[in-house]
């Protein structure tokens, strides 16, 4: 059966809980009946897309569960209209029926709501259409349980979560989603892809600060103000040379933590706590304007180089490529640059944005928070794979060698670099997006790179029948970056000077409407209280 997301109105509850239910006194609900929406928004297979949609906008929902009858056969998603516009379909005479996941996964009505969390927690899913037989009588989602398991005392059911709290959701946002099972990802309400595609990075990045995409002149004033926050203060410049002789490795995020932790003392950044908004915005955009410089100035100096100074007549793609090589980069490259750093700029509540909003739930400054978020990124199966990816190309030498170096490393249980997701159960997106942007640069790496990539997919495959394995955003990052000119032990901090936009976005959201981020524990040691022994 295939798992669905859909999205259904919170006001329309069957047995909402009132507000003497709403406190940890009074009785909280047990079953998936007691909880779940209803009634559901529904569509017919041959009912028009437009009426579908048109439905879809009325009730305020994301998707509507297709039905046979009352028998639930498929959903319509809002990704499946955007694939349906894709493919030249007219809404008003294409069907519904082509267009839809079918065969959506279902539980009863009278299912433990502790066993609905595990059913959705452990697969991945958001909502789950709920039957009686084959009728459809509502739905459930991961955000009822949410708001339930809130309320429930730390014994109860909801102790128990994934390792990894994999589909456990842990905080809000309207920056931006990743939907691992339709393949697709967006920031705020515009498909991520088509924005790396069509606008250039700033006007992305004032849209994951401001909510919404600049006109000409918000662009022009906008762009002004980054290139005013990327200036260095003398006192940081002066000791970046010590931070780079401390950190001469090159190869880690190590000086560019301890500079962005310097740049927050120099700047004299205050906890965003006792910050306005605006205060906090120019935190925020002052911080992720340093860290490309930062990045490139480290660089240099690690290889015995001065900084070069940033262009104003450049972008800020163009201008990091400019002051890490001291050469002005071609357009075709700084493009393919700045597509990568828009398509990476945010992925839902990855290990460092989600380590970033712990932080900022505490209160602290802008700096500390993207500090604790590098620190998080420095670890090797969250920011360094790119450099692996290109690794693997290394190793495997010529296409005709990869199905037995797949077969090698899959024997001997090694990890394929470049490929497989923890959300995405199809092709990466901005994997797509970056072998496209690599075959416009074109030449024999990228020649070889797709044709490993369509060998060990074909293998592994073979080798693992059942289980999709694609190949994931690194493995042509890496191509691309190579290509543009970044040496491989800059590809890590190179996905950090797009992600601390992302980083400094999630800041100010958190900061917006806080509550610190405290989860509980399970205890798993021996029993206690015991008797403290003697000596």
């Amino acid at each position: 059966m295939q798992s669905t997301l859909t999205i259904y109105p919170a006001s329309q509850k069957l047995g909402a809980m009132t507000d003497a239910q709403s406190t940890t006194t009074g009785p909280l609900p047990t079953t998936v009946a007691e909880m779940m929406t209803t009634p559901p928004v529904t569509a017919t297979a041959g009912e028009t897309l437009a009426s579908a949609a048109e439905r879809m906008d009325a009730a305020g929902v994301g998707s509507v569960i297709v039905v046979d009858g009352n028998r639930p056969v498929g959903i319509l998603t809002e990704r499946d209209l955007l694939h349906a516009a894709r493919a030249g379909a007219d809404p008003s005479q294409a069907t519904v029926g082509p267009f839809m996941t079918p065969d959506p996964d279902c539980i009863d009505p009278g299912t433990e709501i502790a066993e609905a969390w595990r059913s959705l927690a452990a697969h991945g899913y958001r909502h789950i259409p709920v039957v009686v037989g084959e009728e459809l009588k509502g739905v459930v989602s991961l955000r009822d349980l949410m708001r339930l398991a809130q309320l429930r005392p730390v014994q109860g059911a909801f102790q128990d979560v994934p390792k990894g709290l994999e589909g456990v959701v842990a905080a809000e946002t309207s920056i931006g989603e990743v939907r691992g099972l339709e393949g697709f990802y967006h920031y705020r309400q515009y498909s991520a892809v088509e924005l790396a595609e069509r606008r250039s990075l700033e006007d992305v990045w004032y849209l994951l600060f401001e909510g919404e995409l600049p006109d000409t002149a918000q662009a022009a004033d906008f762009a002004d103000e980054v290139r005013e926050a990327a200036i260095v203060p003398g006192a940081l410049a002066e000791l970046l040379p010590a931070v780079a002789a401390t950190h001469a490795a090159g190869g880690d995020l190590d000086g560019l933590r301890t500079a962005v932790s310097i740049a927050g003392a120099v700047l004299g950044l205050r906890p965003v706590l006792d910050l306005d908004a605006a205060a906090r915005r120019q935190d925020a955009l002052r911080i992720a304007a340093l860290v490309p410089v930062l990045v490139a100035a480290l660089a240099r100096l690690q290889h015995g180089l001065e900084p070069v100074a940033a262009r104003p007549d450049l972008g800020v793609a163009a201008n990091y490529l400019w002051m890490v090589s001291g050469s002005e980069p071609s357009p075709e490259h700084a493009r393919a640059v700045e597509q990568y750093l828009i398509a990476t700029m945010d992925h839902g509540l990855n290990a460092s944005t989600f380590t970033a909003r712990v932080a900022a739930s505490t209160g602290t400054d802008v700096a500390a928070a993207v500090v604790a978020a590098l620190s998080s990124l420095s670890g090797p199966l969250h920011g360094g794979a790119p450099s692996r990816a290109l690794d693997t190309l290394d190793a495997i030498g010529t296409p005709d060698r990869t199905p037995d170096w797949v077969r090698a490393t899959v024997a001997g249980g090694g990890k394929m670099m470049g490929f497989g997701h923890r959300v995405y159960r199809t092709e990466d997106p901005r994997s797509l997006l970056m072998r496209r942007v690599a075959e416009g640069l074109g030449g024999p790496l990228v020649e070889f790179a797709v044709e490993v990539e369509k060998a060990v997919v074909d293998t592994l495959a073979e080798l693992k029948p059942g289980r999709h394995l694609y190949a994931n955003v690194e493995f042509y990052a890496g191509v691309v970056m190579e290509l543009s000119g970044i040496d491989r032990h800059l590809f890590t901090p190179t996905f950090a000077v797009s992600r601390a936009i992302g980083w400094c976005a999630h800041i100010l959201e958190q900061a917006a409407d806080n509550r610190i981020i405290r989860p509980s524990s399970r205890y798993v040691g021996p029993p206690a209280p015991q008797p403290v022994p003697a000596r």
